[in-house]
């Protein structure tokens, strides 16, 4: 399994960050299956895109609440790393418990 489970939607409160606010916060290693996606539909020609990397934060966002790693943004680049075989994602983790 690469994701510890697939949802649609987002169970958290909103937490209005701006991408200048996420910048501030510093990327860690987190494994992939321990991440709930938010998304359960992929753009394939996002996931094989040579640049799905180069618009936007280099690292995906995800929240922590109640226990649990909900990747908010960045599944594209999730899959990538699953697709490499990497178990492990750096990605910035804003938590709200």
């Amino acid at each position: 399994m690469v994701f510890k489970r697939v949802e649609d939607g987002r169970p958290y409160p909103d937490h209005g960050l701006t991408g200048r606010e996420w910048a501030l916060i510093p990327p860690r290693p987190v494994r992939l299956d321990q991440l709930v996606t938010t998304k359960n539909v992929l753009d394939l020609e996002t996931v094989l895109a040579a640049d799905s990397t180069f618009y936007g934060d280099l690292f995906p966002h995800v929240i922590s609440w109640h226990g649990e790693l909900y990747l908010e943004d960045g599944l594209h680049r999730a899959l990538r790393a699953a697709l490499q075989r990497r178990p492990v994602l750096h990605v910035r983790v804003l938590e709200l418990d």
